[in-house]
């Protein structure tokens, strides 16, 4: 399985894991995580912190890094490998990875970072005093399978007869945790009296994809700053303003991203369609032309095809599969066809030629990215080509999650995604230690 295909995966299938009271696994896709894990132990952890990606998927990733060796990996890869699973530990939602960890206990896996994830969970989780009291034997039985059962309830002993530090204590426990005052309270808690029928908290302290928060009422102007900005420049306001408040806003957009070292091709749907009427005029090519904006900052090389007119005067109509061709004709390594999905030159002439393709000898990946006014927008009678990827966006905040998707189709792409988490991470760790939450 590629790349685009696991991460496709990942966003779609949200099936939970499950414990049966008798400690029985449900795990539905366990061979497609095994695969994955074996063929790129990094790049397949990775892949779990790309936004969007289901919580349930994000627990699978965890189990499988816990109950699989690493001694096969040189340190660097190791060192990421820690990293995703911190994130991933305080990133989940309580319940799911408490889940994943019972699920490492079930399969009998107990290898050296197993043991650190397993102590970091039960003894600094920051949402760690709310789960003593919510679930206190599934945090034990972490830490008893983590350090084995007698060695757990002997520290325990020690701490509750006021040990602080003796060496007992730092050789068996205390060297696998961060914070040994806040870990000697949590064992106390553990293992000493109390009522423990709290609520779980729902909720992951620190949230692995960006925060975001939708309008309740949609417009044309509060789909994201550059949209909005694109919006009262084709309205005709002010370019001495609107100018540099744009290229401001691109910049933010893309300053944390890294360049593609690949060319992308982008047939953007620029017919009279896109301007749309009404409420909704404007919306949707003004959101197409900020995609085109960012890809221009984030690729190497970026060919655009205009399908129509202008983006600030869209006209005539949409003819997508001759923009294919001509896109094609450029040899790229990926081709985004940008569009609201009204194929009106021959409507159904984008799919003949996508469908093809492969028959002529063309292997450049070719996908759909269709901009909508809402998430809900009904794109049953706008899909003009079926057979190729695709993906919907409505605010610039959908391109934390369409980029890593659009660009995984391509070779360069593997390489982008993985500097993009990483690069996420490190900002991470960095707000972490800052807060005092490392």
């Amino acid at each position: 399985m590629n790349m685009s295909e696991l991460l496709t995966h990942f966003r779609t299938h949200g099936t939970p894991l499950t414990l049966s009271r008798r400690g029985e696994l449900a795990w539905d896709d366990a061979e497609l995580h095994r695969e994955a894990w074996e063929a790129d132990p990094e790049g397949y952890a990775l892949l779990a912190l790309v936004p969007g990606v289901r919580q349930w998927q994000r627990a699978r990733v965890l189990l499988r890094i816990l109950a699989s060796s690493q001694a096969h990996l040189a340190d660097p890869a190791r060192a990421v490998l820690a990293k995703v699973t911190r994130a991933l530990l305080f990133g989940l939602a309580p319940d799911q990875a408490v889940t994943a960890l019972l699920a490492v206990r079930r399969l009998r896996a107990n290898h050296k970072h197993t043991t650190r994830a397993m102590v970091a969970f039960a003894l600094e989780h920051p949402d760690g005093d709310a789960l003593v009291a919510a679930r206190r034997p599934a945090l034990v039985d972490c830490l008893e399978h983590a350090l084995g059962k007698s060695t757990a309830r002997a520290c325990a002993r020690l701490i509750a007869e006021g040990d602080v530090g003796s060496p007992y204590l730092r050789s068996r426990l205390l060297r696998f945790t961060r914070d040994p005052e806040t870990a000697l309270r949590r064992v106390r808690a553990l293992y000493g009296p109390g009522v423990h029928n709290a609520p779980v908290p729902q909720e992951p302290p620190v949230p692995i994809d960006p925060p975001r928060e939708d309008p309740e009422i949609v417009t044309v102007t509060n789909r994201g700053d550059i949209a909005a900005t694109l919006v009262h420049l084709y309205r005709g306001g002010p370019e001495s303003e609107l100018r540099p408040a744009l290229a401001r806003y691109v910049a933010e957009a893309t300053r944390d991203l890294p360049r593609l070292a690949a060319h992308v091709a982008l047939v953007l749907d620029t017919s009279a369609s896109m301007r749309g009427y009404g409420e909704r005029e404007w919306a949707i090519m003004s959101q197409a032309e900020a995609l085109r904006l960012v890809l221009a900052e984030v690729c190497e090389r970026l060919t655009v095809i205009e399908a129509g007119g202008r983006p600030d005067a869209p006209a005539g109509a949409t003819d997508l599969a001759t923009g294919l061709l001509d896109a094609l004709a450029a040899g790229p390594d990926l081709v985004a066809i940008v569009t609201d999905g009204y194929e009106n030159t021959l409507p159904g002439d984008l799919a003949r030629v996508a469908a093809s393709l492969p028959g002529a000898g063309v292997t450049t990946p070719v996908v759909l990215c269709q901009a909508t006014f809402a998430r809900s927008d009904d794109l049953t009678f706008r899909t003009p080509a079926p057979d190729l990827p695709r993906a919907r966006f409505w605010h610039q905040d959908d391109f934390a999650e369409l980029l890593p998707w659009l660009l995984c189709h391509c070779a360069p792409g593997r390489a982008w995604i993985r500097q993009t988490v990483l690069d996420r991470l490190s900002r991470r760790v960095a707000a972490a230690l800052e807060g005092g939450r490392a």
